[in-house]
């Protein structure tokens, strides 16, 4: 038999919820530990659609990569997210950050699928374990990297040209742009983010770095697939189910 805190030690093994950043909320966050798992759902974001899904299917627990509580709540009532996934008597385990740092999460698996070499991870003042830094398959102008990326990961990619050839490339799936400086001064060609500011731009062009930024989803959701098979090998007795999600972001 199969529990809740089964899956928790598991994910707890494989991306330590200790290493998470101090202003995360990752780890379990709703629920019951004892609680018998026959089915679980995963999922980039648990939204209400996400809760539905999982609940239709049977699922008595949802994995995520967002914390489902962020920020300090001061209401705990029906519609919001917390609480319908608590009435339905479904658990939650989140893995934000830890998922960022641990091997095999966010960004190796970016890494892998834009087939980086030499992959190391970068420490800096802000965090030591969630950058990483590889080399491309082949070196690239800024277009070119560009339309790779777009073909690797979908959606819209949004750079700043510096009119280099870009051998080496920093990786931070998400909201990156706050690692900018210590990448710039590490003198590495150019960094791949999810998210990134209109300052961050300027910044980053007028440095010499080349920033591309590939969409918060888009950079974070492959993880997803990843983190399904391996919790498919580790609980071949229980069925993982991935939600079907796609990012809210519409672009003309």
């Amino acid at each position: 038999m199969v529990r809740v805190k089964d899956f928790f030690s598991y994910m707890d093994s494989i991306s330590p919820f200790a290493m998470q950043e101090k202003w995360d909320n990752s780890g379990m966050l709703i629920g019951n530990e004892n609680t018998e798992v026959n089915r679980v759902a995963l999922v980039l974001d648990i939204t209400m659609e996400a809760v539905e899904y999982a609940s239709n299917i049977g699922a008595e627990l949802i994995i995520s990569h967002h914390p489902v509580i962020f920020k300090p709540q001061k209401a705990f009532v029906k519609g919001n997210i917390a609480y319908e996934l608590a009435s339905r008597g479904m658990s939650a385990i989140c893995a934000h950050t830890c998922l960022d740092c641990a091997e095999g999460g966010v960004n190796d698996v970016l890494c892998t699928m834009l087939d980086l070499q030499n992959v190391e991870i970068f420490p800096c003042e802000e965090s030591e374990n969630i950058l990483r830094v590889g080399i491309l398959p082949e070196k690239m102008t800024c277009n070119m990297l560009a339309s790779y990326i777009k073909s690797v990961l979908g959606g819209t990619v949004r750079f700043c040209d510096t009119g280099k050839v870009i051998d080496s490339v920093a990786v931070c799936g998400g909201s990156g742009g706050s690692f900018k400086d210590d990448i710039i001064k590490a003198g590495i060609d150019a960094f791949i983010t999810g998210d990134a500011g209109h300052h961050d731009f300027l910044d980053c062009k007028e440095a010499g770095l080349a920033l591309f930024a590939a969409g918060h989803y888009e950079t974070e959701n492959p993880v997803i697939s990843s983190l399904a098979k391996r919790l498919r090998e580790q609980f071949p007795d229980t069925d993982i189910m991935v939600i079907p999600q796609q990012s809210p972001i519409c672009n003309l």
